[in-house]
């Protein structure tokens, strides 16, 4: 089956769409990448998704709208330039709320209005539920690390935040660690940059061991699992921090703040891992697997072995597992699992939008 993932992450970089071959075989679940693209926000776009959760419920509700509008047309515009067809479209959207302690998760892109525009069956709105039944409805992607990726100890994530799945005492479990992309990409916009090419900023800076101790004294950090971060969580405990040390440069912050997610990673690893470091594998993924100076850090902070893939990879893998967990959904199989998420109960997630009818036909038929 031919599956658009879409994802649009925290850093807020762009929309990600990855057009995937998923199908279930004796052997399990198999997905690959065909062709994947992003495209980058425009300035519009970036001030509206930052600043919709500030707003009221109308401009919200017309953005959720516009937003699955626009989501469409990428859809539809991927099709006609390359050529590609796709039997579904599963879509994680934008996240603006997330605070599941509060029962509260929210990502904006409506299902029904991306159908219309992109004339595809459409699964989305995979974390509601999991919320709903007491998890953190986040992160999602370690049933899909476990089906894909499965022969790496840990599959590292380097987004707007950091999280990590692994096997842990039998069960899948996965965390968010820290925040990554989403706060370094803010600081390299006081140099005018949407983000820190090669980790070059940092790479200039030093560490200011000040900062570095306070942001490591977190109460999040100490925190019990299932755990999950989000922007909301870095307004309020994160963000604070750094204002008081504006007196740095912008490299000396860049640079501590690299060596924070190091070191965070490194407790992250080690809180989890089942046997000796040196014997353990990594796979690193995201857009902070390109930032030289993030991924040196990491290798001197820990003795495994660190797996960088290719760049289809590193930049799809989060579209490529969300079109994974669109193609479960419609099989009926649970794609979220309590045991990442804290949830009373794996489930089946993910609402539909759009005529499903030939494509269910074809899975009862096998």
């Amino acid at each position: 089956m031919k599956v658009l993932g879409i994802m649009s992450g925290t850093s807020m970089d762009g929309v990600d769409l990855a057009l995937c071959h998923v199908n279930k075989t004796s052997d399990g679940w198999k997905s690959e990448i065909l062709q994947g693209v992003t495209v980058p926000y425009n300035e519009s776009w970036r001030v509206r998704l930052s600043q919709l959760r500030y707003q009221n419920a109308e401009v919200y509700a017309k953005t959720d709208v516009f937003y699955g509008r626009y989501l469409g047309e990428l859809a539809s515009a991927f099709f006609n330039e390359t050529g590609q067809t796709a039997d579904l479209i599963a879509s994680h959207g934008h996240t603006i709320f997330h605070t599941p302690k509060s029962w509260i998760t929210a990502q904006i892109g409506d299902g029904a209005t991306l159908n219309a525009f992109a004339k595809v069956p459409v699964v989305s709105n995979f974390r509601r539920a999991d919320v709903g039944l007491g998890g953190q409805g986040a992160p999602l992607v370690g049933i899909g690390d476990q089906a894909l990726f499965g022969e790496y100890d840990f599959c590292l994530n380097l987004g707007g935040f950091c999280n990590i799945s692994a096997s842990h005492q039998g069960k899948r479990i996965a965390f968010d660690i820290a925040p990554c992309n989403i706060v370094l990409n803010r600081l390299a916009r006081e140099r005018d940059l949407q983000y820190d090419e090669d980790g070059a900023l940092a790479e200039a800076g030093e560490i200011d061991y000040a900062l570095f101790n306070a942001l490591n004294e977190i109460e999040f950090y100490g925190m019990e699992l299932p755990k999950s971060l989000g922007r909301e969580w870095i307004n309020k405990n994160f963000w604070h921090i750094v204002r008081e040390f504006d007196d740095l440069s912008v490299e000396d912050r860049m640079k501590t703040l690299v060596m924070h997610i190091a070191v965070q990673v490194r407790r992250a690893v080690e809180s989890i891992a089942e046997k000796p470091m040196q014997e353990c594998s990594i796979l690193v993924t995201g857009g902070g697997a390109f930032n030289a100076c993030l991924v040196d850090h990491l290798r001197s902070e820990m003795e495994c072995e660190m797996v960088v893939p290719d760049a289809n990879t590193v930049n799809y893998k989060e579209a490529m597992i969300f079109a994974l967990l669109g193609v479960m959904r419609i099989h009926n199989v649970c794609n979220t699992l309590s045991s990442a998420t804290g949830a009373s109960a794996d489930w089946v997630a993910g609402s539909l939008d759009g005529d499903f009818g030939g494509l269910l036909t074809e899975i009862n038929g096998n």
